[in-house]
């Protein structure tokens, strides 16, 4: 049986009860978050990592080494421990009374199946770097010619970044909380800020257990991912909230658990079909992009699929524990609209809903 609104004008059925499956909602959200916080500390205690994060070389500052390797059609198997023994052994050159970085810990990765490798090292000087490149080629050899590439970080700048990225993040959050404060009620404002909250803490997540068990690091293009995740997210959240608005306007008569699932049936196939096709791009850059941005594109994925999760099923769902205190419809900018008074029998109303009188 169809439901009537305010107007008079017939209700769809509704596709998907949202109100009624919260607490599941809620139970898994919860559930996911909490396995990102678990990542998020283990890293932290990790003594060799010591942040939330595993950094990379843009954050710590180092040298980085990529090597080409030359192979006319595959390369030889070749494994990162056989590099590790390689460069834990070697015995670097000195500058002047400066002691030799221990590279015991260098990180080592393969990359494009075996044709490539890139060594992670502390800060190296040229000598230092040419050595390394020297006592690789026995073990990982030979190598392309032109094919060596040295990147060096300064601490301090690696310094920089981190607080660049950092602040950047604070910046787009607070922003992003001004403007729905002011363009919305404060109450959308908070889910909002709950929703991005859920989103970033679950990709960090995520990263901090791959950096754990693959040593994954991130860096500057993580903290560009994180920016563009939280854009995204706020969008889609803000889109189903204008929805919840509007519902709310149209069907004041109805209870406010009924106007979110509603405003959520209305927007699911938009919310789903955008995110499709955000996501088609990301996978062409996953299968073909390279190394270079393999994780960014695949932080960016996730970000999009836990963005519209947050936006369609948390944000609205959370909106719904406001049922006792009224729909929050209207923007604080917005006054409310004076009541009419009541037409009696012998005043008929006339165009423009004004009424005659009898005086």
């Amino acid at each position: 049986m169809a439901v009537s609104s305010s107007s008079g004008t017939p209700q769809r059925p509704l596709r998907f009860q949202l109100c009624r499956q919260r607490r599941r909602v809620w139970g898994l959200s919860g559930l996911v978050v909490v396995f990102s916080l678990v990542g998020l500390i283990l890293c932290w205690l990790n003594p060799s990592i010591g942040a939330p994060l595993r950094p990379g070389l843009d954050f710590t500052g180092g040298t980085q080494i990529q090597l080409e390797r030359s192979c006319s059609k595959s390369c030889q198997s070749l494994k990162t421990t056989s590099v590790e023994e390689v460069l834990g052994a070697l015995e670097l050159p000195t500058d002047k009374d400066k002691v030799a970085p221990n590279l015991s810990r260098a990180r080592v990765q393969l990359l494009d199946g075996g044709q490539s490798l890139v060594l992670r090292l502390p800060f190296l000087s040229a000598a230092q770097g040419q050595a390394v490149i020297k006592a690789m080629d026995p073990v990982a050899g030979p190598f392309q010619s032109g094919g060596q590439s040295v990147d060096t970080i300064g601490p301090s700048l690696g310094g920089q970044l981190l607080r660049s990225s950092l602040i950047s993040l604070l910046v787009a959050f607070t922003g992003i909380a001004i403007y729905i404060s002011l363009r919305y009620d404060r109450r959308y404002a908070l889910l909002a800020l709950v929703a991005l909250a859920h989103d970033v803490i679950i990709v960090c997540g995520v990263f901090a257990w791959l950096g754990l068990l693959l040593r994954l690091e991130v860096d500057s293009l993580f903290a560009v991912a994180l920016l563009t995740i939280a854009g995204y997210s706020v969008n889609d959240t803000v889109v189903v909230f204008d929805r919840i608005r509007e519902r709310s306007r149209e069907d004041d008569s109805l209870p406010l658990t009924e106007q979110i699932d509603r405003a959520v049936s209305a927007t699911l196939t938009r919310t789903l079909y955008t995110s499709g096709t955000t996501l088609l791009p990301l996978l062409a850059l996953i299968l073909f992009g390279g190394a270079t941005l393999y994780w960014f594109a695949v932080a960016l994925a996730l970000g999009v699929v836990v963005g519209s999760w947050s936006s369609i099923a948390l944000a609205p769902s959370l909106l719904s524990l406001w049922q006792g205190s009224g729909p929050p419809s209207t923007p604080l900018s917005a006054p409310a609209a004076a009541p009419k008074p009541p037409l009696s029998s012998s005043q008929p109303p006339i165009e423009g809903g004004d009424v005659i009188s009898d005086g």
